[in-house]
């Protein structure tokens, strides 16, 4: 795994524990919180509870008169009292506003969530930014879509070659290309396209079909693809099946007088060939193999 694909694994994680992080803040939050019954009530009402504090009022007790001892009541009559005039009381309601600082005040659930979630959206955002970057930056050095160097010259043509003249084509996987040796003389379609070098060709090893990977049939001489039956000869053209064109094919070079360089960044496509350079099949075809055999 490359340094980059560790800053975004970290970056994914770091996302991942912030948003758990802050879920359980504010789940803590939202328990811990308890109405307090004495919210509403005025200052001097708690002074006043508070003054009465260890005092016992004790009730006052009136006796029942006795009625056959009692002598008798003389009932005077008293005037009404004339009622008082009415004295007009005016209620002002105030209000005060008291600024309290933050630290005073906290953070509250509305604000909290609202900063989560932007962290949170913040961070998908740098992440899929990362992701992006990485998916469209070009790859300089090494790996599929750059320059591979596929092996020594000498090396590759003796292992493309048996010693009865057989072909075997070399896999490469950096480059996901076959090493094949190129016909003796190239065709209108394969020339001055950069596709041969010192008597070498790399194959794409993709079908042109539908992108399936073309194994080599070691009896027919040629790729044939297992998906849906199109078949190419050893150099990678056309021979049957729904396959379009030939098989696609990467620009190759020579470095530093005997390394093959496979430039996989430069994939280079040809129509059918209207008369195939080597001869296919040259053996029974794998494809009717499997077939029988399953």
């Amino acid at each position: 795994m490359s340094f980059a694909n560790w800053i975004l694994v970290g970056v994914a994680l770091f996302a991942i524990l912030g948003a758990v992080g802050a879920f359980s803040i504010a789940f803590r939050r939202t328990r811990s919180e308890r109405p307090d019954p004495t919210v509403e009530v005025s200052t001097e009402t708690r002074r006043a509870d508070r003054s009465m504090t260890g005092i016992r009022v004790e009730p006052i007790t009136v006796p029942a008169p006795d009625l056959e001892t009692e002598e008798p009541v003389e009932v005077v009559e008293i005037e009404e009292a004339s009622e008082p005039e009415g004295v007009a009381v005016e209620l002002v309601e105030a209000q005060r506003i008291v600024e309290v600082s933050t630290e005073e005040s906290g953070v509250t659930r509305r604000q909290f969530f609202n900063r989560a979630i932007t962290a949170s959206f913040g961070s998908f955002l740098g992440l899929m930014g990362l992701y992006s970057l990485a998916f469209f930056w070009p790859k300089l050095t090494g790996g599929f879509g750059s320059d591979v160097d596929a092996g020594a010259i000498e090396d590759l043509r003796a292992q493309t070659v048996n010693p009865d003249g057989s072909v075997v084509p070399v896999f490469v996987p950096e480059a996901r290309a076959y090493i094949v040796p190129a016909p003796t003389a190239l065709s209108d379609q394969f020339a001055e396209k950069g596709v041969e070098a010192a008597g070498l060709m790399a194959l794409f090893q993709r079908c042109v079909h539908l992108g399936c990977r073309v194994p080599w049939c070691g009896t027919s001489i040629g790729f044939e693809c297992p998906c849906h039956g199109s078949k190419y000869n050893s150099v990678g053209e056309y021979f049957a099946g729904p396959a379009p064109r030939n098989l696609d094919r990467f620009q190759v070079e020579v470095r530093d007088g005997d390394r093959f360089i496979v430039r996989t960044g430069s994939i280079i496509e040809t129509p059918r060939a209207p008369t195939p350079s080597v001869k296919y099949p040259q053996g029974p075809s794998c494809i009717g193999i499997a077939s029988e055999g399953a």
